[in-house]
This record gives structure tokens, C-alpha cells and sequence, in this order.
């Protein structure tokens, strides 16, 4: 904390969270709401805390944002194209910027019903907060949801994949579809609550850069460093919440001894082995867990752990130039699976896939995959979002899509329960 920020602690209530995130958006271009909803995490979920600020930076100019200060960011899928000879050129949904970080000129860090405010005034940004009336727009009609492929079209790009499977090209890749379409008004923090309170996950999250927001209600971390210890942790498998107890245990133990979902899962951790090598003390990568099961409100997944002990001086951005993006979004062999992507893909992936988290002034730092999360420009009234699967020799096109679905139907039901429809509106290509 720097001498010309102060502290101070107050109760709160939820409807507080919401006055802060109306008052920021406010008097801030860029804000990031972390939020692990108290759920148990191995290596522990995200920090409950709020960044606030005026300035950013991309990537490459992380060292003009202030030192010894926190540095909040999001990196797109296609920064791909800076560490390997690739290219995104499908059709943008939402345009994301790249990369984007900033350092905090207002931090509020949460411990059960308290906020600690940390800023240069603190007492008059609680008085500011406190007093916040945020205005509701008014519905102006429905909202059109478009999906990139329907059952035909997506069993047809799965056997062409699967082909490339069978021909030797690649082992396992995570091809994906999107969802996205047009808003009768935009309230990005009341959507986000929304999916929360729907979705609640280890990392979720809110994240706006200007007009742009990032509604992230994900279940999967990508990298966290502490001290030397750097830690990933894939998904690769997932089923139902069953409707009662009895059959819930029955789809948790399906999935534990499902030889496919362990191949997947056991291949992308293969992958990451290889990734955190390449940063890694010689011989300190090790497979802390292996085929965790894991159940949240709307899906049990299997979730695997990696870790190394990394070499001495190895900064942030030497660590996500050796390991972006992460390797369940992607596939293996990850180059190749890259290629394959931006062929059978119809929409350029921008935020989606790829990493949001925070680093802090020590430079340790925590990220977390964005999936299960939509993006939405608010200038425009627009909004997108992908879902996919692994897609592996033995895997079934039906099955594979139907996980799609189960994926995206959280994010679709809470459109439908935010601007209150009562019939499913999604529109599948002819």
C-alpha cells in the first residue's frame, strides 16, 4: 500500500456488492469482481476482491503499470498467434482486445459480511457507494440467440475431426461452437449476479474494459504461482447433476470410471507436463492429483493437477508464452490441434478460452480458463459465448454435442430468467 492510500473496514450486505459494481462502472474503464462463491478448491479458488482502474496496458507493456502494485488482467485466445506461427481470421462475434492489465487505484478486498477499502479516500468512496442508485433500463423487446451449428452441421465438422484423429494429425481436440446475438438493453452487473446466483463457481467473475464485459462463471483454473511453485489444473470430463442424491453418485461414479473421459483427461495432462517442463527445475514436475472429481451446482467435472517447481527469475510473461493457452481448450498435439481449430471453427474465439487473473505485487498470480462465461459489448448491445468438447477416436458426435448443450445451458437459461422469455430462443443455422 503506498502512503497516499488508507484503509477502512465496514459491513456490508449483498445489495452492496451491487452499488459498488454500478458506482465503479461509473468512474472507472476497467474493473475486475473476483468472487470463489466459498467454494472448496484444491490449491484454493480465486480471492474475493475488487480492482478498480483508470489505465491499461497491454501484455507487452506490463512494466508501465506501477511497481510493487497488483496487476489485473485478461488474455485472448489469440495471443496464440504471438508465441506460434498462427492465425485467427473467423468471423468476430464481439471484438476483444488482445491482452489488457491494470493496476488498481481502488481495492476492496471481502471477508464474509466486511469490505476493506483501500484507496487514497476511502471514507468518501463508501459515503459515494453507499448513496448509489443505479438506474434499470427498460426491456425493449426479446433477445435473439444464434448457434454457429445445429445437431447436422456439428456431426459433420465431428467426422471430419475425428478423421484428422484416425489419420495419425492429432490425438484429441477441443473443437467448440458459439453462441451469440443481440440484447433489447444491456445491464452487464445484473446479468453477472444472475449467473452467479445460477452458477455460482470457484472462479467467477466480472471484468470490464470500457464498453466491453466479461460475465465469467468458471470452473477451471489455468495457472497459479506461489512462490516457485507453479500449479494447472485441466478438466477434461464432465456429466449431469443427477435429480436426486441416488442418481447424482450414480453419474459421479460413471464418470470416475469411464475409460474415455481418463484418456481425455490423461492426455491433456500429458500436455501440460510438457508445457510446465519447459519452465520447470529439472525434475519437479509431478501429477499432484489425477482424475479428481469435482461437483458444482449445475455439472460434475474431472479435474486433474500438475505442478513444477519453476527456475529461478522465471517472470509472468515467460511463463504464459510457454503454456498459453491452456491445453483442454486446445487439444494434443497443441500446435497442430491450433491449426485444425481455426479451420473447423466458424467464430474467431477472442476472450473465450483464454485467461483472466490477477498478479500481485510479489508477482505471484492466479488465472482462471474463461469458459462457461459471456462476453457482452454494451455500446452495441451484443453478446457472445463458446462451448466444446473433446473430440477423441472413440468419442460419439450425439454424446459430444449433447455436452455442448449441457454446457451452454446455464448461460442460456439466465437469459431466458434475465429478460424473463418463457420459450427457448435459440435460432439454429439452415
Amino acid at each position: 500500500m503506498s502512503q497516499q492510500e488508507s484503509s477502512i473496514s465496514l459491513s456490508i450486505n449483498p445489495q452492496w456488492v451491487r452499488q459498488l459494481l454500478d458506482w465503479a462502472d461509473q468512474h472507472f474503464n476497467y474493473y475486475s469482481y473476483f468472487n470463489p462463491n466459498g467454494i472448496a478448491y484444491p490449491g484454493d479458488a480465486f480471492t474475493h476482491v475488487f480492482y478498480a482502474g483508470t489505465q491499461a496496458v497491454d501484455l507487452d507493456h506490463l512494466d508501465l503499470l506501477p511497481a510493487g502494485k497488483p496487476k489485473i488482467g485478461i488474455i485472448s485466445y489469440d495471443r496464440k498467434n504471438s508465441y506460434e506461427k498462427l492465425y485467427s481470421e473467423n468471423d468476430c462475434r464481439v471484438r476483444c482486445p488482445e491482452t489488457l492489465f491494470f493496476s488498481p487505484e481502488i481495492t476492496v478486498s471481502f471477508s464474509a459480511d466486511v469490505a476493506m477499502i483501500t484507496t487514497s479516500d476511502p471514507e468518501a468512496c463508501a459515503k459515494a457507494i453507499a448513496s448509489t442508485q443505479a438506474v434499470r433500463p427498460e426491456a425493449r423487446g426479446d433477445f435473439t440467440l444464434f448457434a454457429s451449428h445445429g445437431k447436422e452441421e456439428y456431426t459433420g465438422v465431428f467426422d471430419k475431426i475425428q478423421q484428422h484423429i484416425l489419420d495419425g494429425d492429432i490425438y484429441e481436440m477441443n473443437y467448440c461452437m458459439d453462441f451469440h446475438g443481440s440484447l433489447p438493453y444491456s445491464d452487464p452487473v445484473g446479468f453477472y449476479l444472475q449467473l452467479c446466483a445460477h452458477s455460482p463457481m470457484p472462479f467467477s467473475a466480472l471484468f470490464k474494459a470500457n464498453d466491453l464485459f466479461l460475465t465469467c462463471a468458471s470452473p477451471e483454473r489455468f495457472l497459479k504461482k506461489q512462490g516457485s511453485t507453479l500449479l494447472s489444473q485441466p478438466i477434461k470430463g464432465s456429466v449431469r447433476r443427477g435429480s436426486n442424491p441416488q442418481e447424482d453418485a450414480m453419474l459421479r461414479k460413471t464418470l470416475l470410471e469411464s475409460e474415455k473421459e481418463m484418456a481425455e483427461n490423461l492426455m491433456i495432462v500429458d500436455l501440460m507436463r510438457n508445457d510446465l517442463s519447459r519452465l520447470a527445475q529439472t525434475g519437479t514436475v509431478g501429477v499432484d492429483e489425477l482424475f479428481g472429481i469435482y461437483t458444482f451446482r449445475q455439472i460434475t467435472q474431472m479435474i486433474s493437477t500438475v505442478s513444477c517447481q519453476l527456475l529461478p527469475g522465471t517472470g509472468f510473461r515467460e511463463i504464459i508464452s510457454k503454456t498459453f493457452p491452456m491445453g483442454s481448450m486446445t487439444g494434443a498435439p497443441k500446435i497442430k490441434c491450433m491449426e485444425l481449430i481455426e479451420r473447423y471453427e466458424s467464430f474467431k474465439r477472442g476472450w473465450f478460452s483464454g485467461c483472466l487473473g490477477y498478479i500481485d505485487a510479489a508477482g505471484d498470480f492466479d488465472t482462471c480458463v474463461i469458459i462457461r462465461s459471456l462476453v457482452m459489448d454494451r455500446a452495441k448491445n451484443k453478446f457472445y459465448f463458446g462451448v466444446g468438447s473433446a473430440i477423441t477416436a472413440d468419442a460419439n458426435a450425439s454424446d459430444e454435442y449433447q455436452e455442448c448443450q449441457l454446457k451452454a445451458s446455464t448461460i442460456i437459461q439466465t437469459l431466458n430468467y434475465f429478460y424473463q422469455l418463457k420459450t427457448d430462443p435459440v435460432k439454429w443455422p439452415h
